[in-house]
């Protein structure tokens, strides 16, 4: 049973995408502009309070400079793998067709989610609850990931089934990660790639939460609840942290 949780996590993790293909059948921008500040606030704690403390257990072999070395350098590479994908696939909409923006979104989200997907398998294998919470944390931007796939689909193209089938394929490549991550890096993992590993998707999640959900909830009137939802999303997951 064990051995299943870390595919269950990340299975979970993937379908709250379809959530968010739901918000086609919702009129305003209100919820979608609180649930990416909710989201932000999320990623962030997860970096600050489970990420990063983990990926220093796991360097505490190594002496204080070299940790801080370490640490450093996985989070600057985490920080630049979201610029490196922008460089290749563009957020923008192509020719101004919404249908064209979707499928260029979902095809960013999921080269996004495969190393989330391994990232969430191989912390819940060695530490369940740091995967729990990894999971919250992925299921909470994955909801906007989904709104950001399923409504452009939609209405470039009217086809609900479309945006809903486009917005699923995008989220189960969350646990075609873990499959990755069961079948080939299972047997070579030790606490130096965990560590750099959880370096690494704190740099992503750091990104993401600051560089693109924050300031896109930000573009929307009502910055005072756009905050507030934010900082909820931090004090949710600090109430994890304590709790678990």
């Amino acid at each position: 049973m064990t051995e299943i949780l870390p595919f269950l996590l990340c299975f979970i993790a993937g379908l709250s995408t379809l959530i968010g293909g739901l918000f086609i059948y919702y009129k305003g921008n209100n919820i979608i502009k609180l649930s990416l500040a909710f989201a932000a606030g999320v990623m962030l704690s997860v970096s600050i309070f489970d990420l990063i403390p983990e990926s220093l257990t796991m360097f505490q072999s190594n002496t204080k400079n070299q940790i801080f070395l370490n640490i450093t350098v996985f989070i600057i590479i985490g920080l630049t793998i979201p610029l490196f994908i922008d460089k290749i696939i563009p957020n923008k909409a192509q020719n101004n067709k919404l249908y064209k923006l979707g499928i260029f979104t979902m095809i960013a989200i999921i080269i996004h989610n495969i190393p989330e997907g391994i990232a969430t398998y191989l912390s819940s294998e060695t530490n369940l609850k740091l995967g729990i919470s990894i999971t919250i944390a992925i299921a909470m931007h994955n909801i906007p990931e989904g709104i950001s796939i399923a409504i452009p689909i939609y209405y470039g193209t009217k086809n609900k089934k479309k945006a809903l089938g486009m917005t699923l394929i995008s989220g189960m490549s969350e646990p075609l990660g873990a499959i990755l991550a069961f079948l080939f890096l299972k047997p070579i993992i030790n606490d130096t790639i965990m560590g750099a590993l959880f370096a690494i998707i704190a740099g992503i999640m750091t990104y993401i939460s600051t560089v693109e959900l924050l300031p896109n909830a930000l573009k929307y009137d009502e910055k005072k609840k756009t905050i507030i939802s934010f900082l909820i999303g931090i004090l949710f997951m600090y109430v994890n942290h304590l709790l678990s």
